[in-house]
């Protein structure tokens, strides 16, 4: 399919931030000592990261625009997005990219993990990384929000992945914010998801 053009004359951005309110649930440790090799590539108490917040706004929402962009096609980004296996944690927890667009999967602690993804519309992938410094090179052909990613060697290893159509899509660093550019004209809606609190949309006029 041919990408369709667009005018970068006639583009915009839509910013804006995702607030918390209410009760911040407390961070808990994770407890890891029957794997000491796990603390090798992490100078930090390993924590819980389902809810993060800080000075009222929350990390790791994965926002994109859920409906207005009709048939339009885009490019499918050639470059991989990195996702690493360090001190036993999966970096980034969440993170989004287009449908084909290659995911390239490494591990650089010295231990074996095992990158289990769970996805509901279409296969997923099952495999080892033994050793520090291999790749596996993935990638979905279907759209899908969320995929989840478990570890099946370390229970509490999880990550997401947002697959999308399009490359609208942000996931809000530490001070909750997100910004998609060079978006077409257009009557919008967005979705934000959270692993913890589901999805909200709103509508982007």
């Amino acid at each position: 399919r041919v990408p369709t053009p667009i005018d970068l004359e006639t583009v915009g951005s839509i910013a804006g931030f995702v607030g918390f309110f209410g009760e911040i649930p407390l961070v808990t440790p994770i407890a890891m000592g029957g794997f000491p090799g796990c603390l090798i590539n992490h100078s930090e108490p390993h924590q819980d990261s389902s809810v993060l917040v800080e000075n009222g706004r929350l990390r790791n929402v994965f926002v994109y625009i859920w409906e207005g962009l009709d048939e339009r096609v885009f490019p499918i980004p050639t470059d991989p997005v990195v996702f690493d296996q360090k001190g036993c944690v999966y970096r980034p927890h969440v993170f989004g990219v287009q449908r084909f667009q290659p995911i390239m999967v490494t591990n650089s602690d010295s231990l074996l993990h095992n990158v289990h993804s769970l996805p509901v519309n279409q296969a997923g992938f099952n495999f080892g990384q033994p050793v520090a410094g291999v790749k596996n090179m993935v990638q979905f052909g279907e759209s899908e929000v969320m995929v989840p990613v478990k570890c099946d060697v370390h229970g509490w290893m999880r990550a997401y992945i947002g697959v999308v159509d399009h490359p609208y899509f942000a996931v809000t660093p530490a001070d909750g914010s997100f910004r998609l550019e060079n978006v077409p004209p257009g009557s919008y809606t967005l979705e934000a998801w959270h692993e913890m609190f589901g999805v909200q949309r709103a509508k982007v006029i």
